[in-house]
């Protein structure tokens, strides 16, 4: 969903989101979203109550992308899975994910395997997912 086509696809699915009733999981693996793509499915995810698994692994998402998503799940509190594994997702995008994760208590699954995250990161971010589980439990 890279170009300019799978932009438009990619709002079309963001619109989809902003007025489903009933989809819950949605899997993207591999599908290209790009920064316009995964802005409009960050703004989308916003105000969507009943999405509760979103796979974006493998979408080339990067550091600017990470921060749209980490935006909405500040305010998101459906979903509890979230698949960013395999992407391009640095320290800086990280980060962005880490400080939405103080204030999103109900994320409890979440990969951010296979990117440019240094471990010290990769722990802060577990240990916050680990919180989560304890609350939802």
């Amino acid at each position: 969903m890279g170009g300019p086509r799978q932009n438009s696809r990619a709002q079309h699915l963001a619109d989809a989101l902003r007025k489903n009733t009933t989809l819950t999981r949605l899997c993207l693996y591999k599908n290209q979203i790009g920064e316009k793509g995964a802005q409009d499915l960050a703004d989308a995810l916003r105000n969507n109550t009943t999405l509760t698994t979103l796979n974006l692994g493998g979408n080339q998402i990067g550091n600017k992308e990470a921060q749209h998503l980490a935006d909405a799940l500040r305010n998101n509190t459906t979903l509890t899975t979230l698949n960013l594994g395999g992407n391009q997702i640095g320290e800086k995008g990280a980060q962005h994910l880490a400080d939405a994760l103080r204030n999103n208590t109900t994320l409890t699954t979440f990969s951010l395997k296979y990117n440019e995250i240094e471990d010290n990161l990769k722990r802060r971010v577990q240990e916050l997912i680990e919180r989560n589980n304890r609350l939802a439990n």
